[in-house]
C-alpha cells in the first residue's frame, strides 16, 4: 500500500473531507454555438476541456487542501489552502459528495469525441474515479478514496486516521521556508483538534448503525493513539518539528509556545476523546474479522471489491485467482530453492527455512536499520543503471527513503511509497517499517525497493506530472499496485537478479504473497475465515515472514478489497503487452510499451486497454 497515504498525499484524498468555501462547478460555455449533437449532448473542443478539467481540479484540491500542499501547488489562487486542514467530519463527508456529483453531472452533459485521445482520457479518468466515489458514498459508513485507494468502513482504526495522516503531513510535506509557512503550520495545527473530532462524531454515528470494528483492530488503534496523545500532552513531535525546522531557517516567532499550548490544551484532550470512543466500542466488539459480520457487510465488499480493482470479478473469481496464480509461482520457485540446497519440504517450508538462514538477516537493533538503509540505497543504483533499457522516456526518480515515524510502524505494512511534487521540491518517500530488523532480509529488501520505490511507485508517479494536474490527484489502485508489481517483474527481466538468484527467490516469493492476499482477504470478508486462518495460509503456502504477516492480514481487515488490486492490476498488464506483442510483431519494443503504459497515466483497467491500443495503432501507423 497503493498508499496517502499513498500513500502520501493521494491518502490524503481518501479523507473525503471538504473545506468551506468550496465554489460550486461551473462547466465550460461550448464554444461552438451549434446545436447538440447526436448523442444530444453538447459539443466539447480542447479549450473547453482544459477549462472544465481546470475546474474540476480546482474543485478537488479545495476539497483536501493537504493535497494541494503535497504538490507543492498551495500558492497563488491556492495560497489559502497552505493554512487549512481537510474536514473529515460527516458535513464534509457531505459536501464531498455533492461537489463530486455535481462535478461529474457538469462533465456528463458534454461529447467528448472531438477531443484528442490524451484530453478524453484525463476526463474518462475523473469520470471512472468520481462513479466508483459516488458508489462509495452510498455506502451506509466508511472513508470514501475518491481517486485513491484507501477506501475503509472504519473512520479511525490501527492504519486509518487523522491522528496518523496529519502529524506526518506537517512533518514532512509542509515545508519551513519563511515566517508565512511557519503561520501556516501553527494555523493547521489549530485546526488539527476539530479535525479528529469530525472523525470521532462520524465513529459515533457508525456504531449506532451497529458498526464496530474488530476488538484485536481496536486493541491496537488505542495503543498508537495512546502513544500520540501522551506525545502531544508532553508538547513532543509536533512542536518539535516546527521549532526544528524554524530555528534552522532562523526565523523567529514564538513558535514553541504557540504550538505547545494547542498541542497540550486542544489536540492531547482530541486524542483521549477518541480512544475513549474506541475503548467504549471494545466493550461491544467481537473478534469477527470479516465484512460479512457487519451490517450491509456483504454491500460493502462488494463495492470495495470494484473500487479496488476497476472489475467487477466476483469474491470467488479472484479467490480461484489467487490458488491458480500460487501454485504458478511456486512451480518457478522449486527449482531455485533445489538451485540453493533446500530440497526437503513444501515451497512454504523451504522459505521459512531460508529466511532463518543468518547470511541472509539484518543485524538485530540501530546497527540492522542502518545496514537496511544502505543495502536499500545500493539496490536502487542498480536497478537505476538499468532503467534505460526498460524505458524510452526517463523521468528523475526523485526519493527519499525514510523511516516510518515510530507511533506508526505496529499497524502499518512493511513499506509502502509515492512520488513527490510535481517542480522536484519535495521528493517521492520510500517510507520503510523499522520496528523490528526482522521484518526484511537481504533476499525480499530489493524487490521492496522495486516495489515502493524504483521502478514502482515513485518512478511511476512521476510520469503524471506531464499530465493536468488531477491526474496526479486521482488514482486507481488496481493500476498503482499492478503497476507496482509489473516494476519488480521489470527489473527482474532487466537483470538485476541475474548474479543474485536468492533475489529473485525473493521476488517470486514477492508475487506469491500478493497471489496469497486474493485468497486470504476474499477469504476472510466472505468466506468467513479468521484473522488466524488468514495468517496461517501465508506463512503455511507461500512461507512468508509471520511478524509481517499478522500486520498485513490485519490491514486487510481494514481495508476491505484493497489487498485484490495488487494481482489482478499486474495480470492486466501482462495481458495487454501480451496483446501488444502479438500486434506488433517485430515491431513491438519494451521502451515502447512501457513508454505506453506510464505516460497515458494512472488509469482503470479499462482506459488501460484503451491506451494500449493507441499505441498499437500508432505502432502500425
Amino acid at each position: 500500500m497503493n498508499a496517502l497515504t499513498r500513500r502520501q498525499t493521494l491518502g490524503l484524498l481518501a479523507s473525503s473531507a471538504a473545506t468551506a468555501g468550496c465554489t460550486t462547478a461551473t462547466a465550460p460555455s461550448p464554444v461552438s454555438a451549434v446545436a447538440a449533437t447526436a448523442t444530444g449532448k453538447a459539443p466539447l473542443d480542447e479549450a473547453g476541456a482544459k477549462r472544465l478539467i481546470d475546474t474540476v481540479t480546482d474543485h478537488l484540491l479545495r476539497l483536501s487542501p493537504e493535497s494541494a500542499t503535497g504538490n507543492n501547488v498551495d500558492k497563488g489562487r491556492y495560497a489559502a489552502l497552505r493554512s487549512q486542514l481537510s474536514d473529515r467530519s460527516q458535513a464534509g463527508q457531505e459536501r464531498f459528495a455533492a461537489t463530486i456529483r455535481n462535478d461529474l453531472g457538469q462533465i456528463d452533459g458534454y461529447d467528448l469525441s472531438a477531443l484528442s485521445h490524451s484530453t478524453r482520457t484525463t476526463l474518462e479518468v475523473i469520470k471512472s474515479a468520481y462513479r466508483t466515489g459516488l458508489l462509495g458514498f452510498s455506502q451506509p459508513y466508511g472513508d470514501v478514496a475518491v481517486g485513491g485507494w484507501r477506501n475503509t468502513p472504519y473512520v479511525v482504526i490501527q492504519n486509518v486516521g487523522a491522528y496518523l495522516d496529519t502529524p506526518k503531513f506537517l512533518d514532512t510535506d509542509h515545508l519551513i521556508e519563511n515566517a508565512a509557512d511557519a503561520e501556516a503550520y501553527v494555523a493547521r495545527l489549530a485546526q488539527y483538534p476539530a479535525q479528529l473530532d469530525g472523525e470521532t462524531g462520524r465513529m459515533q454515528a457508525a456504531a449506532a448503525k451497529g458498526l464496530i470494528p474488530p476488538g484485536f483492530l481496536i486493541d491496537k488503534a488505542v495503543k498508537q493513539l495512546t502513544q500520540s496523545a501522551t506525545d502531544a500532552a508532553k508538547g513532543g513531535g509536533l512542536v518539535e518539528s516546527l521549532v526544528r525546522r524554524t530555528r534552522e531557517k532562523n526565523i523567529s516567532g514564538g513558535w514553541d509556545a504557540r504550538t505547545r499550548a494547542i498541542a497540550t490544551r486542544e489536540v492531547a484532550p482530541a486524542l483521549q476523546r477518541q480512544i475513549a470512543e474506541l475503548q467504549r466500542q471494545r466493550a461491544q466488539a467481537t473478534d469477527a474479522a470479516g465484512m460479512w459480520a457487519r451490517p450491509g457487510g456483504d454491500a460493502y465488499y462488494a463495492y470495495a471489491l470494484r473500487a479496488s480493482t476497476t472489475t467487477n470479478m466476483s469474491p470467488e473469481e479472484i479467490h480461484q485467482l489467487g490458488l491458480r496464480t500460487l501454485d504458478q509461482l511456486h512451480g518457478r520457485m522449486d527449482p531455485i530453492l533445489r538451485q540453493l540446497g533446500y530440497t526437503k519440504g513444501t515451497v512454504g517450508q523451504r522459505m521459512q527455512a531460508l529466511a532463518k538462514d543468518p547470511k541472509y538477516q539484518f543485524s538485530p537493533g540501530d546497527k540492522g536499520r542502518a545496514e537496511i538503509m544502505a543495502f536499500i540505497q545500493e539496490r536502487l543504483g542498480i536497478i537505476r543503471a538499468q532503467l534505460p533499457r526498460g524505458f524510452r522516456t526517463l523521468v528523475k526518480g526523485n526519493l527519499e527513503v525514510k523511516r516510518l515515524p515510530p507511533e506508526e510502524e505496529p499497524g502499518a505494512p512493511g513499506a509502502y511509497g509515492g512520488p513527490g511534487s510535481p517542480d522536484g521540491k519535495i521528493p517521492g518517500k520510500f517510507w520503510i517499517n523499522l520496528r523490528t530488523t526482522d521484518l526484511h532480509s537481504r533476499y525480499s529488501l530489493p524487490d521492496l525497493a522495486h516495489h515502493e520505490a524504483i521502478p514502482g511507485h515513485v518512478w511511476q508517479g512521476e510520469y503524471t506530472f506531464h499530465l493536468p494536474l488531477i491526474r496526479t490527484l486521482l488514482a486507481f489502485n488496481a493500476y498503482s499496485e499492478g503497476w507496482a508489481l509489473y516494476a519488480e517483474q521489470l527489473a527482474d527481466e532487466l537483470g538485476v537478479f541475474d548474479d543474485f538468484p536468492v533475489g529473485r527467490l525473493g521476488y517470486l516469493q514477492s508475487i506469491g504473497f500478493r497471489a496469497c492476499r486474493l485468497v486470504v482477504d476474499t477469504g476472510i470478508h466472505a468466506k468467513r475465515w479468521t484473522r488466524e486462518q488468514g495468517v496461517q495460509f501465508f506463512v503455511e503456502r507461500n512461507g512468508s515472514n509471520p511478524l509481517e504477516v499478522a500486520s498485513e492480514v490485519d490491514r486487510y481487515c481494514s481495508w476491505p478489497g484493497q489487498a485484490c488490486g495488487y494481482e489482478v492490476g499486474h495480470q492486466e498488464i501482462n495481458r495487454q503487452r501480451d496483446k501488444a506483442k502479438a500486434a506488433l510483431g517485430a515491431a513491438y519494443d519494451l521502451r515502447d510499451f512501457n513508454d505506453a503504459v506510464v505516460l497515458g497515466g494512472n488509469v482503470p483497467m479499462d482506459v488501460l486497454a484503451l491506451n494500449v491500443d493507441e499505441y498499437i495503432r500508432q505502432g502500425r501507423a
